[in-house]
């Protein structure tokens, strides 16, 4: 059985047990004219694919994240407008599992003139059939997964999801 102090220390990465070194993620995809958004970025020296997508700082909920990663990575200013599902990923090098919760984008404002983040080369829009063209240059198999859900099944509306994690405050009881 886990403690509270074992699940602590795996979500910070001090894993020393048998418990999934957890890294909770976000992706948004942004869809228009039959293309998703796509950034080209460099990974361990490879130059791969991804939707807009990282990790979920300290203090943040699920969509400041996925709003932030955009606009870091694309100078797409976004709304969410719908959650897709959570997907999770086990790096093989790494052993670090990847719980990415996948959310549906509405364009704003493009802020041309942004500086994305640093191992960002470049966006592009990208049909899913060039996308699977360019599978082996993937960040992860989660990046088609999630082109092939958002055509294939329900988006969902984002107010299941709890009142806390979409607006980073907490109710007195």
């Amino acid at each position: 059985m886990y403690t509270m102090s074992d699940l602590l220390n795996t979500l910070s990465g001090e894993n020393n047990n048998s418990m999934p070194n957890l890294h909770i993620t976000v992706a948004c995809i942004l869809y228009q004219e039959d293309k998703f958004l796509f950034v080209r970025e460099r990974d361990e020296g490879k130059i791969v694919y991804n939707q807009p997508a990282g990790h979920v700082e300290a203090g943040e909920t699920v969509l400041e994240a996925a709003k932030r990663e955009t606009l870091e990575e694309t100078g797409w200013e976004v709304e969410i407008s719908g959650f897709l599902g959570i997907y999770h990923y086990t790096a093989k090098k790494s052993g670090i599992c990847y719980v990415r919760h996948s959310f549906i984008g509405k364009k704003l404002c493009h802020r041309k003139d942004y500086k994305l983040d640093e191992d960002i080369i470049d966006t592009c829009w990208m049909s899913l059939n060039k996308a699977e063209k360019l599978s082996k240059h993937m960040r992860s198999p989660l990046v088609l997964k999630t082109l092939y859900d958002f055509n294939e099944r329900n988006h969902y509306p984002i107010s299941p999801i709890s009142y806390q994690c979409r607006n980073n405050t907490s109710r007195d009881s």
